[in-house]
C-alpha cells in the first residue's frame, strides 16, 4: 500500500484513475468541493472508491469545518458555524458551549457517514493568537488552550457519534502563522516557552486517532525546516513532546509553503517521520510521482490506519431535527 491520500478530479473516476488507483493501492483518497454534487452522486462515488479493493472500512476524508471551510454546500447540504460561534458561547456558557459543538459535530458527521465519508479533518486545534494571519482566524476554537481542547475534545466525540473519525490539526499548531501557508511559508520566531500555549491542546487530545502536521517553520525547533519535513518537530516534538502515536498526515503537499517538486515533498515528509503523505489536486503526474517516490508503507503506519478506521463505526441512532433545534438552542443563549 502507498503511504499517500489522493485527491480525484471530478465527479465520477476517470479510466485512468481507476486504472492508477489499483495499482498504487493509496492509503486513502480525499475529496473537495469538485467532487460534490448531490447526495446521490457522493454515495457512489464513495461506494466505488470502496469497491476497487473490497473494503469496507476505507480512509476518505473531506474538510468539513462549518463557516468558510466547507466542500458541502447548500442547497444540497447544511450549512455549519464555525468555531468561533462555540469560542463566542462559552465566554458565557462554557458547558452550553461545549454541548452545542458536540451535537453540531454529530449532525455534521450525519451528512459524512450518510456520503460513506470516514474521516473529517476536523477540529483545528490551533490556539488564535492576536496578530496572526486570518487563513485561521475564525476556524479557531478560541485563543485559550484549555477552552480549545474543550471544544476539540466534544467535536470529536460529537464525530465519533456519527460513525466518522475527526483529526487533528495542525500539529504543532498553526495559532501565531503571519502567512498564509498556502502561499508562503509562515516562520514563527516565539521561543519554546511561549509555544508551550499552543502545544496543550494537542497534548490533552494526544489519544486522537488522526493528527495533521503544520506547513509552518519554528525556529525554537528548527530553523531550516517547516514542520511537515522536520525530523527534529515530527519525531521530537510530535511523537515524544506532545505524545501523539496516531495516523500522521501531512497538510496538502501541493500547498506554497514548500519547495521541491510534489513528489520530492512527499518522499521528504515520510522520511521526517509523517505516516501519510497527502496530495489533494488530482494531477496524475504528481500522484504518479508520489507512488514511485515513496517505499511501501511501514508496518507502524498500517497498524496506525487501522486503529484509525476502528473509530469508523455504525452510527448512534439520532433524530436530526432534535439535534439542530438543540443545538440552535443552545447557541441562541449568547444572544439572550
Amino acid at each position: 500500500m502507498t503511504p499517500a491520500i489522493f485527491g480525484l478530479s471530478g465527479l465520477t473516476l476517470t479510466d485512468d484513475e481507476r486504472a492508477f488507483f489499483r495499482d498504487a493501492d493509496p492509503a486513502g483518497y480525499i475529496l473537495f468541493g469538485r467532487n460534490v454534487e448531490s447526495r446521490e452522486q457522493v454515495r457512489a462515488l464513495t461506494d466505488e472508491l470502496r469497491a476497487l479493493f473490497g473494503r469496507d472500512r476505507l480512509f476518505i476524508c473531506i474538510d468539513q469545518e462549518g463557516g468558510r471551510v466547507a466542500r458541502m454546500k447548500p442547497p444540497v447540504w447544511d450549512a455549519y458555524p464555525a468555531g468561533e460561534a462555540f469560542d463566542r458561547l462559552f465566554d458565557q456558557a462554557p458547558a452550553s458551549a461545549i454541548e452545542a459543538a458536540r451535537v453540531n459535530a454529530q449532525v455534521l458527521g450525519m451528512d459524512l457517514a450518510e456520503a460513506g465519508i470516514s474521516v473529517d479533518c476536523h477540529p483545528s486545534l490551533d490556539v488564535r493568537q492576536p496578530g496572526a494571519h486570518d487563513v485561521i482566524g475564525d476556524r479557531a476554537l478560541g485563543s485559550d488552550p484549555v477552552r480549545v481542547s474543550a471544544l476539540g475534545r466534544a467535536i470529536l466525540d460529537g464525530l465519533g457519534r456519527a460513525g466518522v473519525a475527526g483529526c487533528i490539526k495542525h500539529i504543532p499548531g498553526h495559532g501565531r502563522a503571519t502567512a498564509d501557508s498556502h502561499k508562503e511559508l509562515p516562520t514563527v520566531t516565539a521561543s519554546g516557552e511561549e509555544l508551550e500555549t499552543d502545544l496543550a491542546p494537542f497534548r490533552t487530545l494526544a489519544a486522537a486517532p488522526i493528527g495533521m502536521t503544520a506547513h509552518v517553520r519554528y525556529t525554537a525547533w528548527d530553523a531550516e525546516n517547516p514542520a511537515t519535513l522536520s525530523p527534529f518537530v515530527v519525531n521530537e516534538v510530535i511523537r515524544r513532546d506532545i505524545g501523539f502515536d496516531g495516523l500522521l498526515l501531512t497538510d496538502d503537499l501541493d500547498m506554497e509553503a514548500l519547495c521541491g517538486s510534489v513528489p520530492e515533498r512527499a518522499a521528504r515528509a515520510i522520511a521526517a517521520g509523517c505516516d501519510i503523505a497527502l496530495n489533494c489536486w488530482a494531477k496524475m503526474d504528481d500522484m504518479g510521482g508520489i507512488a514511485e517516490a515513496l517505499p511501501s508503507m511501514s508496518e507502524a503506519t498500517a497498524a496506525r490506519l487501522q486503529r484509525a478506521l476502528e473509530g469508523v463505526s455504525v452510527p448512534e441512532a439520532a433524530d436530526r431535527r432534535a439535534l439542530l433545534a438543540k443545538r440552535d438552542a443552545l447557541l441562541a443563549l449568547r444572544a439572550a
